[in-house]
């Protein structure tokens, strides 16, 4: 997994008043979930940009007033109207300690379904899985290289070594659906098909 640092400064002023005020200055507040007392933090917008702004997942080396901790991005808030980054969230994490995060699917390979003609839908994005912070990847491969017209991936066809699954394994991941273009040519083939008759001129 991709590492990224951002270096933060503590608070000890909350409420609505003080996170106005720190947003005033281009600043964003924070917090670090933790076992025992949550820290709170605030780090100027532009340091977020390569954390939030990106289909990544990172670890985070949140350096606050100096001190290093190993951290994971839970929640952001936006206005929303201007789409402004309002807070976030994280979570400290530890090497010895699995954790809970929503990884990127990498689709990967050529379904014949789709060379055949079929149409592939794309269902989700993220698979939610559990594990140590060393075996979390940067990415979950999909392989849909063996998939043909109407057949799909579901999360319960999916295991990864040394992480656990969390989400439903009921639930659709990809899929190869019949094209309406399939459907024509398909039925233009068909035994017994009936060729278009041309209408006679009308009589004069």
């Amino acid at each position: 997994m991709k590492t990224i640092e951002i270096k933060a400064v503590s608070r000890d002023q909350f409420g609505k008043k003080g996170a106005n005020s720190l947003r005033a200055e281009g600043n964003v507040p924070c917090v670090m979930y933790r076992e025992k007392e949550n820290l709170h933090f605030f780090a100027h917008q532009n340091v977020f940009r390569g954390l939030v702004y990106s289909p990544d997942v990172f670890l985070v080396n949140l350096i606050v007033d100096g001190k290093s901790y190993n951290a994971v991005m839970k929640d952001l808030q936006f206005h929303p109207v201007s789409d402004l980054l309002l807070h976030v969230d994280f979570m400290q994490v530890f090497d010895d300690k699995p954790v809970t995060m929503d990884i990127p699917l990498l689709i990967t390979g050529v379904s014949p379904g789709v060379k055949a003609g079929g149409k592939l839908k794309v269902k989700r994005r993220n698979l939610k899985v559990k594990g140590l912070i060393k075996d979390l990847p940067e990415h979950l491969d999909i392989d849909i290289s063996k998939i043909e017209i109407g057949q799909s991936v579901k999360i319960g066809d999916l295991s990864y070594d040394k992480l656990e699954i969390i989400d439903n394994k009921r639930a659709m991941i990809v899929s190869v659906d019949v094209s309406r273009v399939t459907i024509k040519e398909e039925e233009a083939a068909a035994p017994g098909a009936e060729a278009p008759v041309a209408e006679a001129p009308a009589a004069e």
